[in-house]
């Protein structure tokens, strides 16, 4: 042993290193004894991928040998020496893990989808609804995240399937309501490639029955789900970015995030600090474009989980780099407060029109 590297202020620089990690675990995310063991990569952040690695562009799968625990997530690396260079600066290193993340993801399913047709999306999503129903009695229950109720539903048939490069695969499904046959729903399945395989992504009621007079008639609700809006131009081949480019990026970020919590939206309110469990209700329309440095923001509906009638509006700012829309900041814009026996929406700010513009 060397006597230099017993005197105070000697420490060799690998030791040096090592401390500076343990101090970074020891502010930014202590490991408990659970996390330090093998975790799911699966249940992992980032399907389990080294998230040093996706910061430097790279895609690394591992066992989740290595890890790190911050906000009640888990993220794996492939070595120890990753993860004490991603503590060297773990939050700037988070931010380029998620964005190189989000890209690659995009151009995994563009790629991928290339192996899979519309009539095998039609056959997963049948599988789908026949597992679900063998179940609960040839009924498939959906859950309406618009009114907060389980829908009773007998499958008819898929009517058609929609196709959007890059973003997966929309089959519309005709169902009646289990009470009476002539109450026709048509719901929108959404699924893409995952892992080699199609995966659900999203349910939601595109129309819905009204009754008229002794009729019913099918509507359309509104807003539009955003892959109902695209034309017939190639998605992300455009110079500028389309008002259902934004929309989906926000919403393929929310369903990130319930895969996460599972199935639910948890956010953080940035006044009080609560965790609120939200489900997501929809998107509002237009989507609009800050002036002043191209951010893309938009409004949306979610409602408290356990209730009917606390709605938030929810606000989501996202930015646009290397072609991919990616969101960077959820506030919360209005907040349910109870008012002579009813919820009402109280806004903490408000907007000044003229410095936005509407995107297309």
């Amino acid at each position: 042993m060397r006597i230099g590297s017993m005197l105070p202020g000697k420490r060799p620089s690998s030791q040096r290193a090592r401390l500076r990690a343990a101090f970074a675990v020891l502010f930014l995310g202590v490991l408990s004894p659970a996390a330090m063991a093998q975790a799911d990569p699966a249940a992992a952040e980032f399907g389990g991928a080294c998230t040093m690695a996706l910061a430097q562009g790279q895609r690394v799968q591992t066992k989740c040998s290595v890890t790190w625990r911050k906000d009640d997530k888990t993220y794996c690396f492939s070595t120890e020496q990753a993860k004490a260079s991603f503590l060297g600066d773990p939050v700037a290193n988070l931010q380029k893990a998620k964005e190189r993340f989000a890209a690659s993801d995009f151009e995994s399913t563009e790629s991928s989808m290339g192996h899979f047709t519309s009539e095998d999306a039609q056959v997963f999503v049948e599988g789908l609804i026949k597992g679900a129903s063998e179940k609960n009695g040839g009924v498939y229950s959906l859950n309406d995240a618009v009114t907060g109720q389980t829908i009773p539903l007998v499958y008819d048939k898929i009517d058609f399937t929609r196709t959007i490069d890059g973003y997966g695969f929309f089959p519309d499904v005709i169902f009646h309501a289990k009470d009476d046959a002539a109450k026709k729903y048509l719901v929108d399945f959404w699924v893409r490639p995952k892992d080699g395989k199609l995966a659900l992504m999203d349910v939601r009621v595109f129309k819905a029955p009204k009754k008229e007079g002794e009729k019913w008639i099918t509507m359309t609700r509104q807003p539009k789900p955003w892959w109902w809006i695209p034309a017939s131009e190639h998605p992300g081949k455009s110079e500028t970015k389309r008002g259902w480019e934004v929309m989906s990026a926000i919403e393929e970020h929310v369903f990130a995030e319930r895969a996460n919590n599972n199935g639910v939206f948890k956010l953080k309110d940035d006044r009080t600090g609560e965790i609120i469990a939200l489900d997501f209700i929809g998107l509002h329309q237009p989507v609009r474009r800050l002036k002043e440095d191209g951010r893309f923001f938009a409004c949306s509906d979610f409602r408290k989980q356990g209730t009917t009638d606390e709605y938030y509006d929810i606000d989501f700012w996202l930015d646009e780099k290397d072609g991919k829309i990616s969101v960077k900041e959820v506030r919360v814009h209005k907040v349910p407060v109870l008012q002579d026996g009813n919820y009402v929406q109280v806004s903490r700010y408000s907007f000044d029109p003229k410095t936005f513009e509407v995107v297309p």
